[in-house]
């Protein structure tokens, strides 16, 4: 039996099971969980303390008392059909109302839009009652929508925890805005508190920082999900940043930029240039405060870990940018191999699994896993078995689990699975201690819209997307001996492929962000790579690999690939 690099989740009213499985699994390390407490016998154990914290939503009293400091996001409503005249909207209408609420204190007009979507054009004839939209002299048999601020009174997650978990009338927790200054002396001032006031913690683990990823919320429970994307950026709008990104760009962002005509800006989709900008200006700011925040936890001597799921963006671990932050640590959670090799790859000192399933009575789907007719230990086996070829090429340092320890009670199978799966990674990592693994000399590089800011991801986990050719090939790089980097579209018709390139990977669908879409318009671009063919290097397509409408191929590298698709 091995020690060490394993943090498991405690729980108060358990002390017996939690110390016992410290013991079993080899935990040097004790966390607290969403919705969970350690009790005193716990922090007194001596073994070192993980305190989970999401600040923007730690201080709810602050917040219901400063609604117009909740964080906003665009949503834009279904196509309505004009049927006379005027038409009367609920902007609301179809979405999940204990997620979202309109802000009486935005000033519609300035940053709402109103579209005829019919003619492609917007209308400013229209007014607001504070219930609803009144759209005048409309055109019978066209199609309208409103695009509008919605502030959002539920934080997704706590949301999700909630209804899963089934908490029934416990506090339902907001989000708050960081942007205004007012937010950010309560969010340090609450840290700094926090921090006095738990002297047992060694590790602040921040569930993330400040935004989440998109996720809505419709009325409808057996369409509960509208639109998701672990990439996008559509929670970070609010008035305050759309005024400092005008002032410092020089044009504004709209609500258009934003719900795209209903479609939004997932990750699979090409970025615009606008929407670079934006997120580049979302970045700077994450880090700045994010940096800040980190600062007080150094100072009260505990060391800072992020989470990396939930509330990241912002954060972009293959930014480049990363280690501004201060970090110490940086845990992923995962189902997958790449996952692991996304985490691994990051300019981080410590570097952190937490393993699937979590301690929750059921699955993402809803199946059950710690309940009656869930299997665990099947379910975990199955996880660790694709990510334990990650860790056959990558070093990491510490793996854990995290939930209610209480639910693996009535699986003594799974307590046993821990145990060896434990046992195994442990033994992984002292190989990496002892030297790299082999590793071929074919260097392959993976060509993209996004370039290395999605770096081992797409948008999101393969079971989430398992149609996209790029997630099974980023799973299959993840267990092999190839040196991998990405390189975007852009850069390629720019510079050409780097001399320390031999394969290229194109892999996607006509018009996505991994295919390339009108990146391939570029008559560059297919110069570029065209020289790197004929000077030697290898070409991998799959899927529709520089499929483009509009030019005389519709795959762009046809005549290396030696097939075009027929579309007149």
């Amino acid at each position: 039996m091995t020690h060490g690099g394993f943090t498991l989740p405690g729980e108060a009213g358990y002390e017996s099971l939690t110390l016992t499985l410290c013991d079993k699994w080899g935990a040097d390390c004790i966390r607290d969980s969403d919705g969970t407490q350690l009790s005193d016998a716990i922090l007194a154990s001596g073994i070192p303390i993980y305190s989970t914290l999401c600040l923007v939503r730690s201080v709810n009293a602050w917040a219901e008392a400063h609604p117009d400091m909740l964080q906003r996001n665009f949503l834009i409503t279904e196509p309505i059909l004009a049927e006379g005249n005027t038409l009367r909207v609920d902007p609301l209408a179809g979405f999940f109302r204990g997620q979202f609420a309109l802000t009486p204190s935005d000033d519609p007009k300035a940053f709402w839009q109103v579209w005829d979507r019919t003619a492609g054009v917007t209308t400013e004839d229209w007014s607001w009652d504070g219930t609803r939209v009144t759209i005048h002299s409309t055109v019978p048999g066209n199609l309208y929508t409103v695009s509008f601020l919605a502030t959002r009174i539920w934080e997704e997650i706590s949301m999700y925890n909630h209804i899963t978990n089934g908490w029934g009338d416990r506090e339902h927790l907001m989000a708050v805005e960081p942007r205004y200054p007012e937010v950010q002396a309560e969010l340090l001032r609450f840290l700094g508190e926090w921090c006095e006031n738990h002297p047992h913690t060694d590790v602040v683990r921040f569930t993330s920082l400040f935004y989440n990823f998109a996720w809505f919320w419709g009325a409808d429970e057996n369409r509960r999900t509208l639109f998701a994307d672990w990439g996008s950026y559509d929670f970070t709008v609010n008035p305050v940043s759309l005024r400092a990104f005008e002032k410092e760009y020089g044009y504004a962002m709209t609500a258009e930029d934003f719900v795209n005509g209903g479609r939004y800006r997932p990750t699979h989709n090409p970025p615009t240039p606008k929407q670079r900008d934006w997120m580049a200006f979302i970045g700077r700011f994450v880090r700045d405060f994010g940096r800040k925040c980190v600062d007080v936890a150094h100072r009260y001597g505990k060391k800072a870990y992020v989470f990396y799921d939930d509330s990241w963006i912002g954060l972009e671990p293959w930014s480049g940018h990363f280690a501004e932050f201060g970090f110490d640590g940086l845990i992923k959670c995962v189902f997958n191999a790449f996952e692991a090799r996304l985490c691994a790859g990051v300019d981080v000192p410590v570097h952190e699994l937490r393993l699937h399933p979590y301690l929750f009575p059921t699955g993402l789907t809803g199946e059950p896993t710690f309940a009656p007719g869930g299997h665990p230990e099947e379910d975990v086996r199955n996880y660790w078995l694709r990510v334990r070829r990650a860790l056959l090429r990558v070093k990491i340092d510490r793996i854990g689990l995290g939930g209610y320890l209480h639910l693996t009670e009535p699986f003594p199978a799974f307590q046993e699975e821990i145990a060896h799966i434990a046992e195994e990674f442990r033994a992984l990592r002292t190989l990496h201690e002892a030297g790299a693994p082999l590793a071929s000399n074919v260097r392959v590089a993976v060509l993209h819209s996004w370039g290395s800011l999605r770096t081992w991801n797409c948008a999101g986990h393969m079971h989430e997307h398992p149609e996209l050719p790029l997630n099974h090939l980023y799973e299959s790089l993840a267990g092999l001996p190839f040196p991998l980097r990405v390189l975007s579209l852009a850069e390629v018709a720019e510079n050409g492929v780097p001399d320390d390139v031999d394969v290229l990977i194109n892999a996607g669908r006509e018009g996505d962000a991994w295919s390339g879409g009108d990146g391939w318009k570029d008559s560059r671009l297919k110069t570029a790579i065209q020289r790197f063919i004929m000077g030697g290097g290898g070409l991998i397509g799959v899927g529709e690999p520089s499929a483009v409408r509009g030019e005389s191929r519709f795959f762009a590298l046809a005549d290396v690939l030696g097939v075009d698709r027929e579309t007149g």
